[in-house]
């Protein structure tokens, strides 16, 4: 090919670790890290879970949206990553591919399996309301690179929140089955909803330089009252799950979900392509 005519279209020395935000100076203290770690490990495994769906999505306009939504919550987890990495000196595909499940602080409404359509849309409405929540306070963060992955992050988790805001009036005002599905599916999600608005000792010890979670209720519960008030649906009615994935337990779908991401890092450890 005639670089003169078409550029150079090579990526061989494209430094990946450019792209990502927030990466300073100073490294990561064990608390730093253990908090990096819960906020990449969220946006890892849901975009994960959302790259199943392509190919799979009701229309081809929803395989191109919720890939876009899982390409920006990876970047969010590898800029998150490196952060955590910053610490003991391992890499962000250290510890997205070479970590065992107790040592992933995920919570458990993004390990929760795909389901139909719109039990992902239920998932989503209520991750991504969270995610605005936590980076708008965590821009205020007295971390600099915390703050610096929130100011980035917070912009595209506005358009997260809005298009599954979208969904969740549309398939509210929609058929009778299509209303009835994303009644059955906010049944499902709710009992996790719970475990990400929980304080605890890390937070107490972080104290400005993390979000502190039970702070992000109100506006959390303050969009997801406008939104069920005019998709004319009743918050579910049901028993807070005990997750914790925050301290490493997870529920069985999570080992399955691990094993699919990690095969081929793990098969084939320190190849390049």
């Amino acid at each position: 090919m005639n670089s003169d005519v078409h550029g150079d279209v090579s990526v061989d020395e494209l430094q990946l670790s450019d792209e990502l935000t927030g990466t300073g100076e100073i490294p990561a203290s064990a608390d730093v890290a253990e908090y990096a770690l819960r906020l990449g490990d969220d946006a890892l495994i849901l975009s994960q879970q959302l790259g199943a769906w392509i190919s799979r999505a009701p229309e081809l306009e929803e395989d191109v949206a919720l890939a876009n939504i899982a390409l920006d919550l990876l970047g969010h987890a590898r800029s998150l990553l490196r952060y955590a990495g910053a610490f003991d000196g391992r890499t962000e595909d250290d510890l997205a591919y070479f970590r065992d499940e107790p040592e992933f602080r995920s919570a458990w409404i993004v390990e929760q399996p795909n389901g139909g359509f719109a039990q992902t849309i239920a998932r989503q409405f209520v991750v991504s309301t969270y995610m605005f929540e936590l980076y708008s306070a965590l821009r205020m963060s007295t971390d600099r690179t915390f703050s610096a992955v929130a100011e980035k992050a917070l912009k595209e988790v506005d358009y997260h929140r809005d298009h599954a805001v979208q969904w969740m009036l549309r398939l509210a005002g929609g058929t009778e089955e299509s209303r009835a599905r994303i009644i059955r599916a906010t049944t499902d999600v709710w009992p996790y909803v719970d475990e990400l608005f929980r304080d605890d000792e890390l937070i107490e010890r972080l104290g400005d330089a993390a979000a502190r979670p039970s702070t992000l209720r109100p506006g959390f519960d303050a969009v997801v009252n406008t939104v069920f008030v005019e998709a004319q649906l009743d918050i579910p009615a049901v028993a807070a799950s005990s997750a914790g994935g925050r301290r490493g337990a997870h529920a069985t779908p999570f080992g399955h979900l691990l094993a699919e991401m990690q095969v081929l890092a793990r098969r084939h450890p320190g190849a390049t392509w």
